[in-house]
């Protein structure tokens, strides 16, 4: 996780050490700043057991939290949205704004996280599931390959 979240406070790498720690406990794992298809980019991109894609939306300060009005653009690509935050921030992701019927709720710190909240399933439909988990393996396949040799790179 050395590049993950790279430009981001560091606070924010010991949130997504937490989350990702709290997901790998039920075999689901993630890979940091997943590139979506929109022009956006996913914090946290994992898959489950049962294939699932789930995108996790890291925050650590009050500022850019209240100040997201991105997030809604994650919801096309996934069948679970978490927010993961810092303990301080978990009451402000309770009002409407967050969609808390829609998405999940992660505390965490750098040793551990807890989920406060379950995401509802949203059913990425098959098609789009199928091309985003390819989209997915390929991403994380690269990664793996840019620590061999890292003149294959991984585009970010």
């Amino acid at each position: 996780m050395a590049d993950c979240l790279a430009d981001s406070p560091a606070r924010a790498l010991d949130v997504a050490r937490g989350v990702t720690r709290l997901f790998a406990r039920s075999q689901s794992f993630m890979v940091c700043e997943v590139p979506l298809p929109n022009g956006r980019r996913a914090d946290l991109m994992g898959i489950d057991r049962k294939g699932k894609l789930v995108i996790v939306e890291i925050k650590v300060a009050r500022a850019d939290l209240m100040g997201d009005r991105k997030w809604r653009d994650y919801l096309d690509y996934c069948d679970h949205f978490y927010w993961a935050v810092t303990p301080e921030l978990a009451s402000l992701c309770e009002t409407e704004d967050f969609l808390p019927e829609m998405s999940g709720l992660i505390v965490a710190d750098r040793y551990d996280a807890a989920q406060l909240r379950d995401a509802a399933d949203l059913k990425l439909a098959p098609a789009r599931r199928k091309a985003e988990t390819l989209r997915f393996a390929r991403r994380a396949a690269r990664r793996l390959a840019a620590d061999i040799d890292p003149s294959l790179g991984d585009e970010r």
